[in-house]
């Protein structure tokens, strides 16, 4: 999942609490997600608290984002090509 960050109290989430759910498999961290499609949008963790990562598929282009880090680069297929990436073999 391609992500990026931002300070937390630089975002503004506009939604009237209908629509967005949390989910915290542990206390320290939560994820957000559409309740209604089930896509997942951004999560927090209390080891950072001021930054909040958001998932890059939720933002409306351009958004000027560019591929930095590749992580489990040892579950990727043969088709998947990374030149020039920071490459982690995370098992």
């Amino acid at each position: 999942m391609a992500a990026t960050a931002a300070r937390t109290v630089d975002m503004v989430i506009d939604d009237d609490e209908s629509t967005l759910g949390w989910y915290y498999p542990v206390p320290e961290a939560g994820y957000a997600f559409c309740g209604t499609c089930g896509s997942s949008l951004f999560w927090r963790s209390d080891h950072a608290p001021d930054t909040t990562s958001i998932c890059a598929g939720v933002l409306d282009p351009p958004t000027h984002l560019h591929t930095t880090k590749a992580w489990y680069v040892s579950h990727a297929s043969d088709y998947a090509t990374r030149p020039h990436l920071v490459e982690y073999d995370t098992e």
